[in-house]
């Protein structure tokens, strides 16, 4: 199959991956960085290369609303936000998940005020990792537009009916051309599929209650449910990426390693960083340190397991953090890591650095800062601190 070299930005790239998988309804409200991805999907609906009924709405809630009531009648429904549109459409986005609604929204991650900054870090989604969504994060512009299209076939899957967010960093990805590959319109349809709802809202011969008060009689066993999803939900994006790649050529799992089955020292990052801590990585084997990265792509679910076994064996881990938890002890990609390790024979120790908000550069020498810390650690030194700031000025 001969696939179509094209440059394109982060947020082209993902309207074109929601083109190709035709949804029938687009719920849309601008914010930047994510307002450019609507606008070049809307002018694919204007120009009759996709058949979808644009909603614009006047806000973001109202947003995820429409989405929330298009998705119950059955139709394939997708929307988009960043930033302080995420946290006006919170109530519903959890309404979302609660109805085992697979919408996708492409999430293009810029830091929430105040003050009011428009760059990238990811407090946003980090402040949604437990509504029960399926968060992918992505390196680049291809991540994105390949993670755009297997979202659709993760959340409509039988077993798993739950929405997902695409989620990548505002103007380093969303607004930066970069040659990429896209599938041919067809084979992307092929490949996505006719949207096969489990329930219609206006199905009058199986008629059932969206949204209903919930007490404490049954409301305990209905998030049972969500939680099941989650666990059925990591087998499936297993097959979903495993047939990707065979499409493709592009291969994908819930985490990338970079050098890391033999490090002795590990980062662990999200997001377009990864790229920059690769160099990292080059340049600290010249320098005889045995360091390796690890790139997690999918952090909810959360893949415990593999996360652990990635990991067994390093002298030291360090992961950094594009968000602060405030009042917290360390970021949230910390905690979930240093907990998967908890009570394992032999875990490395895990520390943590806090660094970009507010679209701060995070540069090589600042990485390099942070395998340095991390070598003394597995040359038998004990950092000061476990959690770190990282490129603050003094």
């Amino acid at each position: 199959m001969e696939q179509q070299f094209v440059a394109l930005t982060g947020n082209e790239a993902v309207a074109t991956a929601f083109k190709q998988a035709r949804p029938h309804v687009a719920s849309a409200f601008p914010i930047t960085p994510q307002t450019e991805m609507m606008h070049k999907f809307a002018e694919f609906v204007a120009n009759g290369e996709v058949d979808t009924e644009m909603i614009l709405v006047e806000s973001e809630h109202s947003a995820m609303s429409a989405a929330v009531g298009a998705e119950s009648a059955g139709a394939r429904t997708i929307t988009a936000t960043s930033s302080a549109g995420f946290a006006l459409m919170w109530e519903i986005v959890y309404v979302a998940a609660s109805l085992r609604l697979p919408i996708v929204m492409a999430l293009v991650n810029r830091a929430l005020s105040g003050n009011i900054n428009i760059h990238n870090d990811h407090s946003d989604s980090m402040g949604g990792r437990d509504s029960g969504w399926i968060q992918i994060y992505c390196e680049d512009a291809q991540e994105a537009y390949d993670s755009a299209l297997m979202a659709f076939r993760i959340g409509e899957h039988p077993d798993v009916q739950l929405p997902v967010m695409v989620c990548y960093d505002g103007f380093i990805i969303s607004h930066t051309a970069e040659s990429i590959y896209t599938l041919p319109d067809e084979e992307a349809w092929k490949f996505v599929g006719p949207f096969k709802p489990q329930r219609r809202l206006i199905d009058t011969d199986k008629p059932y209650t969206v949204g209903p008060l919930d007490l404490t009689d049954y409301y305990f066993e209905h998030k049972i449910g969500e939680i099941e999803a989650h666990e059925k939900a990591l087998p499936v994006i297993d097959a979903v990426f495993k047939e990707y790649g065979a499409l493709s050529g592009r291969e994908y799992d819930v985490y990338e390693g970079y050098k890391l089955d033999d490090a002795e020292v590990a980062v662990v990052v999200l997001g377009s960083t990864a790229g920059t801590a690769k160099d990292v990585v080059d340049q600290m084997r010249n320098d005889g340190i045995k360091a390796g990265l690890l790139k997690l792509r999918l952090f909810r679910p959360f893949p415990k397991d593999r996360l652990v076994e990635a990991l067994e064996g390093k002298k030291a881990v360090g992961v950094m953090d594009r968000c602060a938890s405030f009042g917290g002890f360390g970021g949230p990609v910390f905690n979930e890591i240093r907990s998967a390790l908890y009570g394992v024979e032999g875990a490395p120790p895990v520390y943590n650095w806090i660094y970009g908000l507010g679209g701060r550069d995070c540069d090589l020498d600042q990485i390099g800062t942070v395998f340095g810390a991390l070598d003394r650690v597995a040359k038998g030194e004990k950092l000061e601190k476990t959690v770190n700031l990282l490129g603050v000025r003094l």
